[in-house]
């Protein structure tokens, strides 16, 4: 985990012996579960630091000042392995993570994960966003969504802004030149209730393929009728 604790120093972070160990674990676990389920197809050990580790880890630059060592309340939206929840988790141990994901042989290892790493005050749910986002636990539950699903920012916003509470943050991981998906989603994010806060670059060494993260800042309530049914976000993204 060399490669790992020299960029999460860079970061300002330092990982302890447990936690080091916490990933040593993971990383074993994506390659072994890798051999029946379509996790990743990275497969070297120090590129996973970098492409799925440091990545996620990244988006601890986004939050708000002192949020991610405080409690605060994180769902990953199409979590996936694990990514970017996991990882933060294991480095910011106090936060309550929720792990959305709709496949269930992909939550199946995602609880045994957790149990492995001996993970607490995280919960795994197979269930889509679209139907997730609408149950009173929920929406507008949580003071940071996250997604790194490949999919247009309108539809992502429609998919994150309704679980995130007023004052809060969707901070959602992008590459490469996406400077018209951003501004052809202004009127999804407005009508969904935000702002476009930011956008930051990220810089990883050996990655060079302008990654950064778009920052929603949650300013009103989303309307009732959002979001749509399974599969209109992306069918039909919000202009």
């Amino acid at each position: 985990m060399d490669i790992l604790e020299h960029g999460l120093q860079k970061m300002g972070y330092t990982l302890g012996d447990r936690q080091r160990e916490q990933f040593e674990v993971y990383s074993r676990e994506i390659l072994d579960w890798n051999r029946k389920l379509n996790l990743t197809t990275i497969t070297d050990y120090e590129k996973m630091q970098v492409v799925h580790f440091l990545d996620s880890l990244t988006l601890a630059q986004a939050a708000k000042p002192g949020t991610l060592e405080n409690g605060c309340r994180l769902i990953d939206v199409g979590t996936g392995a694990g990514l970017p929840g996991i990882p933060l988790k294991i480095v910011f141990p106090s936060l309550k993570v929720t792990l959305l994901e709709a496949t269930a042989k992909k939550t199946e290892f995602l609880k045994y994960l957790v149990s492995v790493l001996k993970l607490d005050e995280i919960e795994v749910v197979t269930a889509r966003a679209e139907d997730q986002a609408r149950l009173g636990k929920y929406r507008e539950a949580f003071d940071i969504v996250t997604a790194r699903a490949v999919t247009q920012l309108a539809a992502l916003a429609e998919l994150t802004l309704p679980f995130c509470i007023i004052g809060g943050r969707c901070i959602l991981p992008k590459k490469g030149d996406t400077a018209r998906e951003i501004e052809e989603a202004g009127k999804a994010v407005e009508t969904l209730g935000g702002t476009i806060a930011a956008i930051q670059n990220i810089d990883l060494e050996g990655l060079d393929d302008n990654r950064h993260l778009v920052v929603l800042e949650k300013t009103a309530p989303t309307p009732d009728k959002y979001p749509r049914r399974s599969g209109m976000p992306e069918k039909r993204p919000i202009k």
